[in-house]
C-alpha cells in the first residue's frame, strides 16, 4: 500500500467522521475504522512508513559452495564474538518479508546483529545471510534502518523525511555504527575467505568494498 492510499483512507475516514457526527453513528464509526486502518497499515512493523531502509550492503557468490551455509553462519558469529566488540547482540532467526509473507513465503536464515546499549543505534540492524543458489553459495549482509513510530509519523506528514535515517546521529554515534558494521563486514569476509580456501579457491578475488553510505572495505 502506498502513502497516497494511506492518505486516502485517513482523509475519507475523517470526512465520514465529520459527516457521521451530525448525521449517523454508523458513518461516524466507519470513519474511525478507516482512519485506524490507514494508520495501522502505515505504522505497523513492515508497513509502508516503517519499512526497513537498506543503508549499506555487501554480497558475493562462492562457486561450488552449495550446502556450506552453516559454516558461514558459525564462523561469522565466532569471528564477531572473538572481536569483543562491546554491546553487540547476535541471534539467528528465520525471516520472511512482511506479515503476509510470514504465512505464505519461504523463510530464510539470518544472523541479526544489533547494538544493545545505545538508544540512538537501536533502529539499526545488520542482517547476515548465507543460502544456496544453484551450485553456489550466496553470502550477503545488509545494514538496515527501521523508523520509530514518531519518525514514521514524520514520513506521513512531512515530504522528504526519509533522510532522517543518519541525520540524527552525532559524530560518536556514527563512529560506533561504522565500527560495528566494519566488525560484521570483516567477520563475514574472514568466514568467506576460510571457506574459499577449503574449496581451493583464491580469497584475493573477493570484492571487499561494501555498497552504500558507509562504503566499508
Amino acid at each position: 500500500m502506498s502513502k497516497a492510499q494511506i492518505w486516502a483512507l485517513i482523509v475519507f475516514g475523517t470526512l465520514l467522521l465529520l459527516i457521521g457526527s451530525f448525521v449517523s453513528d454508523i458513518l461516524f464509526y466507519l470513519g474511525l475504522i478507516l482512519i485506524g486502518a490507514g494508520l495501522y497499515l502505515g505504522l505497523r512493523l513492515g508497513g509502508i512508513l516503517r519499512k526497513e531502509q537498506v543503508l549499506d550492503s555487501w554480497g558475493m557468490l562462492i562457486e561450488n559452495g552449495q550446502g556450506k551455509f552453516n559454516e558461514i553462519f558459525k564462523d561469522t558469529e565466532d569471528f564477531i564474538k572473538e572481536s569483543k566488540a562491546p554491546s553487540l547482540g547476535i541471534r539467528k532467526e528465520k525471516m520472511s518479508p512482511g506479515i503476509i509473507g510470514s504465512f505464505f513465503s519461504a523463510k530464510r536464515d539470518f544472523l541479526m546483529v544489533k547494538d544493545q546499549q545505545s538508544s540512538m543505534l537501536s533502529p539499526y540492524q545488520i542482517f547476515i545471510n548465507a543460502r544456496d543458489y544453484g551450485n553456489n553459495l550466496d553470502v550477503s549482509w545488509y545494514l538496515t534502518y527501521r523508523p520509530s513510530l514518531f519518525e514514521a509519523l514524520l514520513l506521513l506528514f512531512r515530504p522528504g523525511a526519509s533522510s532522517i535515517a543518519l541525520s540524527e546521529l552525532d559524530l560518536f554515534e556514527l563512529q560506533d555504527l561504522t565500527a560495528y558494521t566494519t566488525v560484521c563486514h570483516h567477520s563475514t569476509l574472514k568466514s568467506v575467505g576460510k571457506l574459499m580456501l577449503a574449496l581451493d579457491q583464491d580469497p584475493s578475488k573477493i570484492e571487499r568494498k561494501s555498497k552504500g553510505f558507509l562504503g566499508i572495505s
